[in-house]
């Protein structure tokens, strides 16, 4: 597995795929050919079929710029992975580059015909039960375990991941008024939270919850700056997760660095081993991972115990199979910004029920699930998995 800054990433939506990916690629395209005097990109699948509503097409308007760029989106052909972009340059009328990349999850690419451009695989272990092996032999927590796979280095990093986290609250929670694009969506994170209502104690932090996941995820879909975590279609989930335990006022600031850690190596095994890729398996990888690593996080703040946050996030994760992306017109708002804050608030009960429950006989494993999770999307009809062809973008009528 690649190191924990790969899943965590600090970037722009509404979505990772879409932009933070596309954004990559470009930038990678012009890195290896500065003298191009024209591009033509050629978008295919999802980044076609919801390229419009996720900004792919402004994204690289933006990068190009002042090179001019002909865009085409072609909704029709097959390729191998269902967020594929073809690049074309030129000078004058002489084709000088052609690259073909797949945009694969949390702002990740590939090239076609290349070896992946990322950091080299650090973590020997990508399964939670090998993982779970090398903690009990070496009588270490999760937590201890990525500290050290990743070194000291990573601290200052997670330390930037939690303020980003924070501050795309902070910012949700100020902002008013009516979120980009045609369905003309109005912003609801500051109403929820302001709002007069005869709770108090847990159902008052639990309206906080959802406000927080509210707040991030309106961020993300007005391209604010958010974490990918893992993706920026599921960013709300963890942050609101993260500042509901802040309100809680338990646990010492170092404890919650290495919860979200333990939460980024969640999600890591989920990449490694399933997908974060809503056009590769549907939401159940966006919104149900991000379900899983929250859960996580607060199992892990409970009481550190491994086989707790395996329990919690396998509640977590099993209970979004089967779940579809179907975003209406291809915006990051209708259902997704709802289904952020539905999967904060499962994540607290995913955790709360594994600490009732004996973790010790539990009949399935997250691995399992995990492997559940990529079949089921496999499975998914490709009108289900990020293309608004079908679900609530389809039988919505304005």
């Amino acid at each position: 597995m690649y190191s924990l800054k790969e899943l965590f990433k600090i970037g722009n939506g509404p979505s990772s795929s879409h932009t933070i990916g596309p954004l990559m690629a470009t930038k990678e395209f012009l890195k290896r050919y500065p003298n191009v005097e024209m591009v033509k990109v050629i978008l295919y699948g999802s980044l076609a079929l919801t390229g419009r509503g996720h900004l792919t097409d402004y994204i690289i308007e933006r990068t190009l710029l002042p090179i001019p760029c002909k865009i085409e989106f072609d909704m029709d052909t097959i390729m191998k992975h269902p967020n594929t972009m073809e690049l074309y340059g030129y000078k004058g009328t002489e084709e000088l580059a052609h690259m073909i990349f797949y945009s694969i999850g949390g702002g990740a690419i590939k090239i076609e015909g290349e070896a992946e451009q990322q950091q080299a695989h650090i973590y020997p272990q990508s399964t939670f039960e090998a993982i779970r092996a090398y903690c009990k032999e070496n009588g270490i927590t999760l937590a201890e375990y990525v500290n050290r796979i990743e070194g000291q280095e990573l601290e200052a990093y997670m330390e930037e991941i939690y303020e980003a986290m924070l501050a795309s609250i902070d910012r949700g929670l100020r902002h008013t008024g009516v979120l980009p694009g045609k369905l003309q969506v109005k912003r609801k994170a500051a109403y929820i939270y302001r709002q007069n209502s005869k709770d108090e104690g847990a159902e008052l932090l639990r309206k906080k919850v959802i406000a927080y996941a509210y707040a991030t995820s309106e961020e993300n879909a007005s391209g604010g700056t958010i974490v990918t975590a893992p993706t920026c279609g599921a960013s709300g989930v963890l942050p609101a997760c993260l500042k509901y335990a802040l309100e809680l006022n338990l646990y010492p600031h170092k404890e919650i660095i290495n919860a979200l850690k333990v939460a980024g190596l969640i999600g890591n095994i989920v990449k490694t081993n399933g997908s974060i890729s809503g056009a590769e398996a549907g939401c159940q990888a966006e919104v149900g991972t991000a379900c899983a690593m929250a859960a996580a996080f607060l199992a892990y703040l409970n009481g550190k115990s491994t086989d707790m946050v395996e329990r919690a996030s396998e509640i977590a994760l099993e209970h979004h199979l089967g779940l579809t992306c179907d975003p209406i017109d291809g915006y990051v708002q209708i259902p997704c910004i709802e289904r952020n804050a539905v999967a904060a608030l499962r994540a607290i009960d995913a955790a709360k029920l594994a600490s009732y429950l004996n973790s010790n006989d539990s009949k399935i494993s997250f691995d399992l699930v995990v492997e559940t999770m990529l079949n089921t999307g496999q499975d998914l009809s490709p009108t289900y998995r990020e293309t608004s062809a079908g679900g609530l973008a389809k039988t919505y009528h304005e």
